[in-house]
């Protein structure tokens, strides 16, 4: 009979765990389909925005603010966004400056000004070679970057290094390992040396 009140009792304790089990696993299956939901909804999303026709419209988009803006070179890197707006404020209204920065948020010495209308562009051209906070700036129209097209400039060759042709094995001695135009001296080695 003493067993049989603990196997009651057992019996007891499994189906609360067993209700409790089933009451997790419907959160987890609600909180699954959620997610899963929020997952669509944000590949929609992002699928808009890889959309072609989208992608191109961005691009025409930024190649009309890239005729509206001039790139500044040689900016002091003690200068502010504000102080190159009132410099370039005769030229039309500046809509936006952008100084860029290294990852460490110090100045790169140059700057992005981007106007309202196209022709403060060609305003802003005849401030080339003028003079802010002691420095001669270098004042360009900004040209429009074309994901995918990078410039491509093969490596000079230098008349002091040899022929560097491509090899599938090199002895180490083939390249001169001295800098540039500086010949290898000979000499005995003193000791052996398993690394030629």
């Amino acid at each position: 009979m003493e067993n049989d009140d603990v196997d009651m009792l057992g019996a007891e304790h499994t189906e609360a765990d067993l209700d409790d089990m089933k009451r997790r696993l419907k959160e987890m299956e609600d909180e699954a389909a959620a997610l899963k939901e929020m997952q669509a909804k944000v590949e929609k999303e992002m699928g808009s925005m890889q959309d072609p026709a989208t992608a191109g419209a961005s691009q025409s988009n930024r190649e009309e603010v890239d005729a509206r803006s001039v790139f500044v070179g040689n900016v002091d890197y003690s200068c502010t966004p504000e102080e190159v707006q009132q410099h370039f404020q005769s030229c039309g209204t500046v809509n936006r400056v952008t100084i860029r920065t290294d990852k460490f948020g110090q100045p790169k010495g140059y700057a992005y000004v981007e106007f309202l209308e196209v022709e403060a562009v060609q305003e802003a051209l005849l401030l080339n070679e003028s003079e802010l906070h002691g420095r001669q700036l270098k004042v360009t129209a900004k040209r429009t970057n074309i994901p995918g097209m990078k410039q491509y400039r093969p490596r000079r060759s230098n008349p002091y290094m040899g022929f560097r042709g491509r090899a599938a094995f090199a002895p180490p001695f083939a390249f001169s390992p001295y800098g540039y135009g500086k010949v290898p001296r000979f000499r005995m080695a003193m000791r052996y040396s398993p690394y030629y």
